[in-house]
């Protein structure tokens, strides 16, 4: 069995982290790491209902790893706060 590597800032302290919402929340992630988007956009590149990348953004939002830009759509980022992928030298 091969362990999943989960985006550094997909675990969560004030919620309980479970293997689904870890999932979504990596794949919001590593879109929102390539470019800031608005949410439907970010729902149909991540292949999840819009509702549920919203709770997730809400989340991640609260905690200050995301936050959200312009007017409606707005479009959502990442702040940069939290934990750092390492990057293997070779």
């Amino acid at each position: 069995m091969t362990k999943q590597a989960y985006h550094p800032n997909a675990y969560l302290s004030s919620i309980r982290n479970i293997k689904r919402g870890l999932d979504t929340r990596t794949k919001i992630l590593n879109i929102l790491d390539k470019h800031p988007m608005d949410v439907k956009s970010l729902a149909k590149e991540a292949s999840a209902h819009y509702n549920v990348v919203m709770h997730h953004l809400r989340l991640l939002g609260a905690e200050g790893i995301v936050e959200r830009r312009g007017s409606k759509p707005y479009t959502w980022k990442t702040t940069g706060i939290g934990q750092k992928r390492l990057v293997a030298s070779n």
